[in-house]
């Protein structure tokens, strides 16, 4: 099967075309192909993906991947989540959403957070099928470790050993983090759609 995946990022094509390529996936991404970028202006999770799926899948003719993710902090009331690209305003970087959420939890005690993930998988037919994925967690208050990307240096996953996202390899962050779970019940529908002779 080929499946266009909603991102422009070479090294995430990379990283779940390792994952698919036991199930005879050819994953192609939505860059190479000449699609547009769509807007995330829905106000849920799941309701990005679902656009950005769909509209792949129109302008391409086949299934499509994608995916949102936010971080949803307790003493937040949630916040920043569907927003945590743009925590810090439409145009802050990574760094300066950081900031502000250090800044927001100045003080704060209760520093518990999650990261979900919704992938939303859209068939030549327009039907969606959606997986969660969720990293329970909790916010340091200062940013802990160099690698990755977002807000993974504050985030200290509850499964993990301690250690921030930003100190852990990819690998070892894929095995716990939000993004691989909602992958891994993806490749285990999947799975079960060559088992079927879907």
């Amino acid at each position: 099967m080929r499946l266009v995946l909603a991102t422009r990022n070479p090294g995430k094509v990379a990283e779940l075309q390792a994952r698919l390529g036991p199930l005879s996936v050819d994953l192609v991404s939505a860059a190479d192909l000449g699609a547009p970028e769509v807007v995330e202006d829905a106000d849920t999770l799941r309701g990005n993906a679902d656009k950005k799926a769909r509209a792949l899948a129109r302008h391409t003719g086949l299934p499509a991947l994608a995916d949102d993710t936010g971080l949803e902090v307790d003493a937040l009331g949630g916040a920043p989540g569907v927003y945590s690209a743009r925590f810090a305003g439409s145009d802050a970087d990574d760094a300066a959403n950081r900031h502000k959420l250090i800044a927001d939890l100045h003080g704060v005690a209760d520093r518990a957070a999650r990261f979900r993930t919704v992938l939303v998988f859209v068939d030549r037919d327009g039907q969606a099928l959606a997986f969660d994925g969720v990293c329970e967690g909790v916010i340091t208050e200062g940013e802990v470790g160099d690698g990755g990307f977002g807000y993974d240096a504050l985030f200290r996953p509850a499964d993990g050993d301690g250690r921030t996202f930003a100190q852990m390899s990819t690998a070892e962050k894929n095995r716990i983090s939000h993004r691989g779970r909602a992958l891994d019940a993806f490749v285990a529908w999947l799975a079960g759609q060559d088992d079927r002779g879907a």
